[in-house]
């Protein structure tokens, strides 16, 4: 070596090592509680793990930076019979509601957009026609939903009607042979990518009825919303129709009111917070590697009181979450789980997992802030779940009607 080279040698410590944010050697089950889950529930939550680890890990990424959809998982979802949530159709292996749970917990954890895939084509979709269909309909949307061959949507949220969603207004006109629908939706994952929308509507008497529409019927006009913070590689749709005839063929018949409406909503709730567990799972992980591998003031941050204080807070906060959905898995298979203990699984759930992703991307500093570093992902996504599926507050206030035996609904 030349003694220029020797002079101007490049100083190896200002390169930065890269850090291991997805090593499984963290302890993400700190008090024992999935140590009790059962043979075949487990083999429901490592098939999910592998799906994860070998169809999403590597480039979720990059679709998410550039809000695209990685259209070709759904298909993907479908043939590893990951799309159910739950749900057990003839001809079909076992899915117990623990094993939903689960799924959506390491679907979580992997990406929050991957996890509302299956929460919306599985979860809302599939499941409407499944309680509301005929056996024709199921034979025709639910098995190719199923199948994840065919892309289907949820679409009751209206721009002006969110939390207050049974005053939705979107009208279906009886006319021969069918009905004529008009109306707007907003925020329909999977409601501009082809497919099918199962869309709500109110009918000539008032009634909540549900409608299965082709996203290429005429006068059905969906366009993807833009320029979103969270749930990045799906895409919600904000949709227009005018005048979209449904034959009465695809008007589903079990789908009569608002309460067939909301017992489709009720049992995915809890799927809501099963996801809020994995997004936080994923962010203590990311923080415990982080913090055992990056070297500041000549030592781990690990080894600092201050940063083992908050990685001891978010374990404890993990473990909160953990215990309360898998007491209200139990309760779910039981058939004993309540509307309001759904609520409450869903309201403490979300807003742990936002305490802990806030303290996962602050562990992480400016690293905190890179897509390509996990945590930022979950952290932004964790804002979507905390106010899908019902807000904090309108679960608070099932909660409080409970409580107090007085409704502070309008």
């Amino acid at each position: 070596m030349s003694q220029l080279e020797t002079e101007f040698e490049f100083p190896a410590g200002v390169v930065e090592p890269e850090y291991d944010l997805w090593s499984e050697d963290v302890n993400t089950d700190p008090t024992g509680v999935f140590a009790e889950v059962g043979e075949a529930d487990n083999a429901w939550r490592a098939k999910a793990r592998k799906f994860i680890l070998e169809e999403v890990k590597h480039d979720i990424h990059e679709y998410w930076d550039k809000a695209d959809y990685p259209l070709h998982l759904i298909k993907k979802l479908g043939d590893a019979d990951l799309l159910r949530d739950g749900l057990n159709p003839e001809g079909y292996a076992e899915m117990s509601p623990l094993a939903a749970g689960l799924v959506n917990m390491e679907m979580a954890r992997g990406d929050g957009s991957v996890s509302t895939i299956v929460g919306v084509q599985g979860g809302l979709a599939l499941r409407s026609v499944l309680y509301c269909g005929n056996e024709e309909q199921i034979q025709k949307y639910a098995i190719p939903m199923l199948r994840g061959e065919l892309p289907g949507s949820f679409a009751l949220t209206e721009p002006t009607h969110g939390s207050d969603s049974v005053s939705l207004e979107t009208r279906a006109t009886k006319v021969e042979g069918g009905y004529r629908l008009s109306g707007e939706k907003k925020w329909i994952g999977n409601g501009s990518i082809g497919g099918v929308s199962i869309v709500w509507a109110r009918d000539d008497e008032g009634k909540v009825r549900g409608f299965i529409v082709h996203q290429d019927a005429e006068g059905y006009k969906a366009t993807t919303i833009e320029n979103k913070l969270s749930l990045r590689a799906i895409w919600q749709a904000h949709i227009r129709m005018d005048n979209v005839f449904v034959p009465d063929e695809d008007v589903m018949p079990e789908a009569k009111s608002f309460k067939d409406t909301s017992r489709v909503l009720f049992a995915t709730r809890l799927g809501v917070a099963w996801s809020a567990a994995g997004h936080a799972t994923a962010c203590y992980e990311s923080a415990v590697n982080y913090a055992k591998q990056r070297v500041q003031f000549g030592r781990p941050l690990a080894a600092s009181q201050i940063v083992q204080e908050r990685l001891a807070r978010m374990q404890s906060e993990l473990a909160t979450i953990q215990v309360l959905v898998m007491q209200a898995a139990k309760r779910e298979t039981s058939g004993e789980l309540t509307g309001p203990q759904a609520s409450l699984a869903k309201y403490t759930a979300t807003r742990t997992a936002r305490s802990i992703a806030a303290n996962a991307r602050d562990l992480l500093g400016g690293n905190g802030i890179l897509t390509s570093n996990r945590v930022a992902r979950h952290f932004a996504d964790v804002e979507a779940i905390h106010t899908y599926e019902g807000t904090e507050t309108v679960q608070a206030l099932i909660m409080g009607r409970d409580i107090t035996g007085l409704s502070a609904f309008a």
